[in-house]
């Protein structure tokens, strides 16, 4: 097999298992075992659980990021719309383009943020990746009545908004509604390090000590997943 085509399928495989959180073990038989390891990989975690043409669609995205970006750009020149705006702004996204992801976003919406809460999310979202903390205020402010704004990620940068600004009360409040149990553990970590700095070390102390039990019983996927996390309240909670 071609030494370019070896690189791309195992970049695919260490790819595809990050993003599904598999087992550290595939990383292994995937790196030392390249081409048959992948193999496995392929036939084991990913051919009998995706169809082939959205294998295929990744593959290519490893081996060249920004075409999916340039197709949506020619989509939109053959068609501005809403929505091919916006999908072009996911895809400048995928590949941490923030800043041109927001402009599509911007222009999708025409400063009409009545008409798609989801789009308003993602724009708070891209302010947030490049600490435009005005503006993530700003858009959070235009969906916190929304029914699905409690306790989801867009009120959760809010609340870090606020405190950047220094609005460190209203940070709290938003920021608190985040803490929900048996999810949410890093959110809660950092929730939880926020109230120390305010000295409420008893308030964060209960929120780690909640993490700690509920790890104990995590899923073997979850345990993989938050590994990092739960070490991190680990040493956090000793600390205080």
């Amino acid at each position: 097999m071609p030494y370019f085509l070896i690189i791309a399928l195992q970049g695919f495989c260490i790819y595809h298992a990050i993003k599904n959180s598999r087992e550290y073990y595939w990383y292994f038989l995937i790196l030392f075992l390249p081409v048959i390891g992948s193999i496995i990989y392929l036939i084991t975690q990913v051919f009998n659980k995706r169809d082939l043409d959205v294998v295929q669609n990744e593959i290519v995205s490893v081996i060249n990021p920004t075409k999916k970006v340039n197709d949506l750009r020619k989509q939109v020149e053959f068609a501005d719309t809403f929505q091919n705006r916006v999908l072009l702004g996911d895809a400048l996204y995928e590949i941490k383009d923030y800043n041109s992801g927001i402009c599509e976003y911007e222009i999708a919406l025409n400063d009409n943020y009545e008409s798609d809460t989801g789009v308003v999310k993602k724009l708070l979202e891209g302010y947030y990746q490049t600490n435009q903390f005005d503006k993530v205020i700003f858009c959070a402010e235009k969906i916190d009545q929304k029914p699905d704004f409690k306790g989801s990620r867009s009120q959760f940068l809010y609340g870090l908004a606020l405190k950047e600004e220094g609005r460190s009360n209203e940070a709290e409040e938003n920021l608190r509604s985040i803490d929900q149990r048996y999810s949410n553990y890093e959110e809660r970590y950092i929730l939880a390090q926020f109230l120390i700095s305010r000295g409420k070390n008893i308030d964060a102390k209960e929120i780690l000590s909640e993490i700690m039990l509920e790890s104990q019983h995590m899923s073997k996927h979850n345990h993989n997943k938050y590994r990092g996390v739960v070490n991190d309240v680990k040493k956090l909670i000793t600390s205080i």
